[in-house]
């Protein structure tokens, strides 16, 4: 049911840093091959760190920690489903291919002995549909997060949440957000969002001890380290704020809503941008999974 590979395996073994990887951000994140690109350039970032990658998926029903190439290039070329932590039973049972999101990934990879894992941003609460009589849907991530003691390195919440909204539940259910050298929770495709952080760390070495002393607290909500897209890469806030209404207009002139909004609006912001919400995404991919890998790296020395 859990197969890890024997590169991770053995790391695990002689506590070298290890760092977990989302697979859905490689299968439904890109078009192919741009996603298999984003894979490899995530796998080499952690490796160049000093840590060993573990991207985690599950094929042929069976949950993978640590994909090897020909692992990695068969998620990239499509198939796999979209894998919350409610669906792995489903998946593993059925002998499908899925995609880890960050509540699946978060899961597992404290199943392996993982404590750190990087991704592009975690999920949240969504923005309120225009005429929706409903609440807005929470993602699963929030709840996995709140229960699952592990380091996530994040470009904050996607920009097409509900910032605010997402950030207020994070405090309610204990999970401490933390800014990388920032103040601001970053807003995903830009630096800053106008919420502040009430707590940030300047350092690798600081955030080493603060993910020690989560651990020796027995605390058991996951860290969630907020670390900006890179400057060269990252757009203005206002500049994605009117993207963002210009998607959601869109949407709500073609009635779409549910689950299949945030799939239209992200490649709705690809269209409108000339691609460049999808550049700022590969980049902040790759910052964050060496980020991840030198926090790993600390750890594993001793802090």
């Amino acid at each position: 049911m859990l197969q890890v590979s024997d590169e991770v395996a053995a790391a695990l073994a002689a506590g070298r840093g290890v760092v977990a990887l989302e697979s859905s951000l490689v299968a439904h994140g890109f078009p192919y091959p741009d996603n298999l690109a984003v894979g490899r350039a995530m796998l080499a970032a952690v490796r160049a760190a000093g840590a060993v990658p573990a991207m985690i998926a599950v094929q042929d029903g069976t949950i993978r920690v640590g994909l090897d190439e020909a692992g990695l290039a068969r998620l990239a070329q499509g198939g796999a489903v979209k894998c919350s932590s409610r669906d792995l039973a489903w998946a593993v049972a059925g002998g499908h291919d899925g995609a880890t999101t960050v509540a699946a990934t978060a899961r597992i990879a404290a199943l392996a002995g993982i404590g750190i894992f990087a991704t592009g941003g975690i999920g949240g609460v969504h923005r309120t549909e225009p005429g929706a009589s409903a609440p807005a849907d929470v993602s699963a991530d929030l709840a996995e997060l709140a229960r699952t003691p592990i380091a996530v390195v994040t470009a904050g919440a996607k920009s097409i949440l509900d910032l605010p909204a997402t950030l207020e539940r994070l405090e309610t259910l204990g999970i401490p957000v933390i800014g990388f050298a920032t103040s601001d929770f970053p807003a995903f495709h830009s630096r800053e969002s106008g919420l502040t952080l009430d707590r940030r760390v300047e350092d690798v070495a600081g955030l080493a001890r603060l993910v020690m002393a989560q651990r020796r607290l027995g605390l058991p909500q996951a860290v969630v380290i907020c670390n900006p897209p890179p400057v060269e890469a990252a757009m203005p806030a206002a500049e994605v704020a009117a993207l963002i209404a210009a998607a959601m207009a869109q949407a709500a002139v073609e009635k779409v809503r549910g689950g299949a909004l945030t799939p239209f609006l992200l490649a709705a912001l690809d269209r409108l941008s000339g691609g460049r919400t999808r550049r700022v995404n590969h980049a902040l991919a790759v910052s964050n999974a060496e980020l991840a890998g030198r926090l790993a790296q600390r750890l594993a020395s001793g802090v």
